[in-house]
């Protein structure tokens, strides 16, 4: 089972009502909450706002997207915040970021210190029934999937999964061996298209890249201890329209279909 889903923060000019809206009319199953802008750390009246619209209208709200960051100061007094909306919100699961830069530039202490915010993180929130995933992306200490995969090791912790999602412009073949690396703390992807241009990366519709994402949701196994059913988060369309998104959701629907992927 592959679950349609959607990152709130790809309409952060929306309402979480308008947000919530979309989704019930495309038929998105689960949504990942931003919490930069839609359901804010700390506002627990929003999130319980936002946890019974969705359970009116037949949308979970899956993962909680935080941008608390591990390895910086604090962040683990942030995360207190951050569980506390999750578990109000109804998420399973949320997001965080390993540090401000790549392994190499960010040094060997700084990685020590990121490992040992994440496991800290993923034991508070396993106590409240929560999942951490480690967010897989370019300026962090996940930016690359060896990285990646030596962050989870040193973190150690059962509770801590990682996302992936394509980084512009390394191809499939990189792509397929990031996902093979990770399997091991594999939970949930986030979905798009884009390109990398002469003048930078570009957002192309979905459709033009469902044979690199056939091929990906066929290779995606996730970690044996994953307890959640397999999401694919739309994330960011082209121009941040409806119309676009409204393509793109249906794309995301056929490749969540038995045998689509």
């Amino acid at each position: 089972m592959i679950r349609p889903g959607l990152c709130s923060v790809t309409f952060r000019a929306l309402t979480p009502e308008a947000v919530i809206d979309l989704a019930a009319r495309t038929g998105v199953a689960a949504i990942e909450w931003g919490g930069d802008t839609h359901v804010p750390p700390g506002n627990a009246d929003l999130a319980a706002r936002v946890r019974a619209i969705c359970a009116e209208r037949g949308v979970l709200p899956a993962s909680y997207g935080s941008y608390v960051r591990a390895g910086t100061p604090g962040c683990c007094k942030d995360f207190d915040a951050v569980l506390a909306t999750a578990e109000i919100l109804g998420a399973g699961n949320i997001r965080v970021w390993a540090g401000t830069a790549r392994r190499d530039e960010a040094g060997e202490a700084a990685f020590a210190d990121t490992a040992r915010d994440l496991g800290q993180m993923a034991r508070a929130a396993e106590a409240r029934g929560i999942t951490v995933s480690v967010e897989y992306h370019r300026n962090s200490l996940t930016e690359e999937a060896e990285d990646a995969r030596a962050l989870m090791r040193a973190a150690d912790d059962d509770n801590l999964f990682s996302y992936w999602q394509p980084v512009p412009g390394r191809g499939r073949t990189r792509w397929l061996e990031e996902l093979r690396m990770l399997q091991p703390w594999l939970g949930d992807l986030h979905v798009f298209h884009w390109i990398m241009t002469e003048t930078g990366q570009q957002r192309r519709p979905l459709a033009e890249g469902l044979a690199d994402w056939h091929a990906l949701f066929a290779a995606w196994t996730p970690a044996p201890h994953w307890p959640h059913p397999r999401t694919g988060f739309l994330e960011f369309v082209r121009e941040d329209t409806a119309e676009q998104f409204r393509d793109d959701i249906g794309h995301l629907h056929a490749l969540c279909s038995p045998g689509g992927g």
